[in-house]
């Protein structure tokens, strides 16, 4: 069975927003929630926790695309954005406070759908690039922490590089731990001893 998309509707002007829910009607199974007020947004969004959130908004300045966006949890949704008309350099605003989808002059009925395909598509890209950046971050961090570990081992033992490894690799096997976690706790007991 297919998870029912929770949206959160954000616009001030009932027959837009009724345009609005009236194309994820005939697009589809939604639990939709209409936001006449952008000014409760965030309480809004902790209370439903939604899958996206949907912005409807006539012209936009930078300082209401920031607030709404991060009103929104970009980081924890996609945010998709309809405005009639943006100034110069208001998408890449929006973009860089977490919009998923900007769309100038295209609250369409027949386009809402695939807006929010995309937005959700794009946020999950950015999400696993996220995750990879952040896994990536984390392999360097250890590979820094065994390789001042292998390097106080060495000096302490008089080993190789390769044998001070094969010693941090034994230790951890033996205790059930990660090579990075017994690497650390050498790292910081040496500090705490200097």
């Amino acid at each position: 069975m297919a998870h029912t998309l929770c949206v959160i509707i954000v616009e001030t002007d009932p027959a837009r927003a009724a345009l609005i829910v009236d194309s994820l009607c005939d697009a589809g199974d939604f639990d939709l929630h209409v936001i006449a007020e952008p000014t409760s947004l965030a309480r809004h969004i902790k209370e439903h926790n939604p899958d996206i959130v949907l912005i409807d908004v006539e012209n936009p300045s930078r300082d209401m695309l920031e607030e709404l966006a991060l009103a929104s949890g970009p980081l924890d949704r996609p945010v998709a954005m309809f405005v009639d008309r943006s100034d110069e350099g208001l998408s890449a605003a929006a973009i860089e406070a977490g919009v998923s989808a900007y769309v100038v002059d295209g609250l369409q009925s027949q386009r809402v759908k695939p807006v929010i395909d995309a937005a959700i598509a794009r946020f999950r890209m950015f999400q696993r690039m996220r995750t990879e950046l952040a896994e990536t971050k984390r392999a360097l961090e250890e590979r820094k922490v065994i390789d001042r570990a292998k390097g106080m081992l060495m000096r302490a033992r008089g080993v190789s590089e390769d044998e001070a490894y094969a010693l941090l690799r034994k230790t951890a096997m033996d205790q059930g731990k990660r090579v990075a976690d017994v690497a650390n706790a050498l790292v910081t007991a040496a500090g705490l001893l200097a």
